[in-house]
């Protein structure tokens, strides 16, 4: 949206579909809120609109009590596109930034170009600093409400280089004192977490969500000792270990709150459960759960464009919200899109990191690449960085160096940029898709496969994918 009419509009109506795509502020409050604000409109002439929460932090409005602005799902526009901006806002969303430091746009050299700050500053109204210093006070806020944690563990976990600067972050952001901000944390059932009994959140989406057919994927992709899928359906539990940044974790995630009816509910949320060896790795646990759950897709626009061909008006009908899941793992992902099911379990079990203690059926993390690198000619690529499936990958490079690796052909590179790199656009080889579903083909194509009623790929062309 770029009309300012447009988006008065939509924060009058409080129309939750904008959440995440625009943040409003209003001067004579110091507030900045997501369009679906339920307190009370603002005067039009008031009002500043900004493309990011770090925008509306930079300019000095402090988020809203009501709304929480900083837990809205992300702009499927960073999806979508994949120019230096789009790219490196996927590789901030997973604490790129806060991991690689501030200089030269904070991305990584072999993923990015080192962009231009003006060029980012210019597009987002917030630099790389601001945008990591906006995701750090979220990670806080979010570990503040969450977890009973010493308020000094939160703002190291968080990324902060001080206590002193986390709190003068948390005051500036929320304009409250971090124990202020901790006793202000929405009443909860359950009671606060910690690393032992893991992380409770709520893994916000917009629009509607066809939790069923995402989790129906995720049962029938599961492997053992890394993954499992428990429940019945309409009630099911999704776990699965995850190799991060600083050590390994557990993530939980439920299919749907079993007090809620209906399949498809609208502007809700996935609850999940984190279990965090280093809590540092807190914000990149959360993006890799965002990414296979695709918590960030707009189903407004995909559901629009698709429902327009006479092909798929009956399946979106059937179906809104369907998503085209992600990976957990993208490197995980493409080794196991190379490799046939038992391969993979045998890879787990002869070169996986085994659990300090055995969580269930979960026993193992899948292995890094550099311990397949002898085995596997995708896996040594991926450890010496030939093949880069970061968040903030060019696409296109990295299925031209995909296509150049022995053993991957163009059906496994396609569903490597499919799922690892997120590509909503993704053509697969064999498929007969039209350019009028672009830039959704991904989404097409999750559609014909389920309206199919096959969880994933034919089977003939899993074999293709899996051989």
């Amino acid at each position: 949206m770029s009309d300012h009419d447009t988006r008065y509009e939509a924060v009058r109506s409080r129309d939750a579909r904008f959440d995440g795509e625009f943040f409003f502020a209003v001067e004579t409050t110091g507030i900045y809120c997501r369009p679906s604000c339920p307190a009370v409109t603002p005067k039009r002439q008031n009002v500043r609109y900004y493309p990011t929460a770090a925008a509306a932090q930079s300019n000095g409005f402090r988020a809203c009590r009501r709304c929480r602005p900083d837990a809205v799902p992300g702009s499927a526009e960073w999806n979508v596109r994949g120019d230096v901006v789009g790219r490196a806002m996927r590789l901030f969303a997973v604490g790129g930034v806060a991991r690689v430091g501030r200089g030269g746009g904070a991305v990584r050299p072999r993923c990015i170009p080192r962009p231009g700050q003006r060029q980012i500053t210019a597009e987002l109204g917030a630099g790389p600093v601001a945008l990591a210093r906006a995701q750090r006070a979220h990670t806080a806020r979010v570990l503040l409400q969450t977890t009973d944690l010493p308020v000094t563990e939160i703002a190291f976990a968080a990324g902060f280089a001080s206590v002193r600067q986390f709190n003068d972050t948390i005051r500036a952001v929320y304009e409250l004192t971090p124990t202020a901000l901790r006793a202000a944390a929405p009443k909860r059932g359950g009671g606060r977490g910690t690393p032992s009994a893991g992380i409770p959140l709520r893994l916000a989406h917009r629009g509607p969500y066809q939790a069923a057919a995402v989790f129906d994927l995720l049962a029938h992709e599961a492997l053992p000792g890394v993954e499992d899928v428990t429940g019945e359906r309409g009630a099911r539990t999704y776990r699965r270990t995850l190799r991060l940044p600083y050590a390994s974790g557990i993530v939980a995630v439920e299919e749907r709150d079993a007090r809620r009816g209906g399949d498809a509910h609208r502007c809700g949320w996935l609850e999940a459960r984190l279990f965090l060896s280093d809590l540092r790795d807190l914000t990149t646990a959360v993006q890799r759960l965002r990414g296979l759950f695709d918590l960030d897709a707009d189903p407004y626009a995909v559901d629009e464009r698709l429902s327009a061909d006479p092909r798929l008006a009956p399946l979106v009908r059937a179906r809104p919200g369907l998503r085209s899941p992600g990976a957990a793992d993208p490197e995980e992902f493409a080794v196991r899109a190379v490799v046939s099911r038992e391969e993979a379990r045998r890879l787990v079990v002869e070169h996986g990191t085994p659990l300090p203690s055995p969580c269930g059926t979960l026993t193992h993390v899948f292995p890094a690449p550099e311990a397949l690198a002898h085995r596997l000619p995708l896996a040594a690529a991926l450890a010496d960085g030939t093949v880069c499936l970061d968040a903030g990958a060019d696409r296109d490079d990295a299925e031209r160096h995909l296509l150049e690796v022995p053993g991957v052909d163009a059906r496994a590179a396609a569903a490597i940029r499919m799922r690892a790199l997120g590509d909503p656009d993704m053509a697969v080889p064999g498929e007969q898709l039209s350019d009028a579903w672009r830039p959704w083909r991904s989404y097409a194509v999750r559609h014909l496969w389920t309206d199919a009623g096959q969880p994933g790929p034919r089977a003939e062309e899993e074999r293709l994918l899996t051989a």
